[in-house]
């Protein structure tokens, strides 16, 4: 963090920058997506963050001098420059909304307390009011538009269990990295056999040689975790585990679609779940035979869709 150069707004002798963020977990703090804004201007000849807000769905948080070395919030876990606030989700509302209307009515004070004086005096917080409203349209714009998500394929070994089902494929991407996945998809907007019907990934688990992970919800909120391979041995076998374990209904909850993770009939996944392993593995095998690396095909598998 910051992902990107983002878009930026100016109110003399402040900038506003605006920013996707998409965090995997085990990489950054956790696995999340949102909207960051900072608040920045020119200190020592450097573009300098002065204010960070955290707009995010699970991160609402925002940071008092995240640049400034003088700034830390004592006894913070981690450490790390600035002092570290957070957003209630339930008496603050919208965090890009309580953010705009904090900016306007608190700017001043809020950079005094970050510790740049100077600039806080030299704001005009009636320029500052102006530009926010283009800030706040961007920002929410943003939110929804540049969400990452994408849509995988359903795999090439399809196994029934129930109201949802288990896909597996050997995937491999352009750098080279790939390995076994393992999708959960169900059908969401329509019951099988109707027209409209809609097949949805809900987990994915990619079991890579290299950037191993597995997705919360790929086409929805899209919450990405790395697995530590430090402490896991083999991914396939911990999301076999975590199958075994009754795990599954709690994460498809978690990814956001309830009312499947209801419907789950376990006994039919655990009736699957012998033929499942048993073809998982033998896929697993197949990559390594092939290019040395378990679940691995020899040429590149496209994603279905993207961004």
């Amino acid at each position: 963090m910051p992902q990107s150069q983002g878009t930026s707004f100016t109110a003399k002798p402040l900038t506003f920058i605006v920013r996707h963020q998409l965090w995997d977990a085990n990489v950054e703090d956790h696995s999340d997506q949102g909207v960051s804004i900072d608040v920045a201007a020119d200190v020592d000849g450097k573009q300098t963050a002065l204010l960070r807000f955290n707009c995010f769905d699970l991160e609402r948080s925002y940071v008092y001098g995240p640049e400034n070395p003088e700034l830390t919030t004592a006894g913070r876990v981690g450490g790390g420059m600035g002092v570290h606030c957070r957003m209630d989700p339930i008496t603050d509302g919208n965090p890009i909304g309580w953010t705009i209307r904090t900016l306007g009515q608190k700017l001043p004070k809020m950079l005094e307390r970050a510790g740049y004086k100077e600039i806080a005096e030299a704001t005009d917080l009636s320029a500052v009011r102006d530009v926010l409203p283009e800030v706040e349209a961007y920002a929410r714009e943003t939110f929804i538009s540049k969400r990452n998500t994408v849509k995988h394929n359903r795999g090439t070994d399809i196994f029934e269990a129930g109201n949802i089902r288990f896909g597996l494929e050997m995937r491999r991407q352009k750098n080279g990295d790939g390995g076994l996945a393992l999708h959960v998809l169900a059908d969401v907007g329509g019951s099988k056999g109707k027209t409209y019907v809609e097949e949805t990934e809900v987990l994915a688990f990619d079991c890579f040689w290299n950037n191993a992970h597995y997705h919360y919800g790929p086409r929805n909120k899209n919450h990405r975790t790395n697995w530590d391979m430090t402490v896991i041995d083999d991914p396939l076998e911990w999301t076999f585990e975590q199958i075994e374990n009754r795990k599954l209904g709690a994460m498809i909850e978690r990814a956001g679609y309830p009312g499947i993770a209801a419907d789950l009939d376990l006994e039919k996944i655990a009736a699957i779940l012998p033929a499942l392993k048993k073809r998982a593995f033998e896929m697993y095998e197949e990559g390594e035979r092939l290019t040395g690396h378990k679940g691995l095909p020899l040429e590149y598998t496209p994603n279905m869709a993207a961004e």
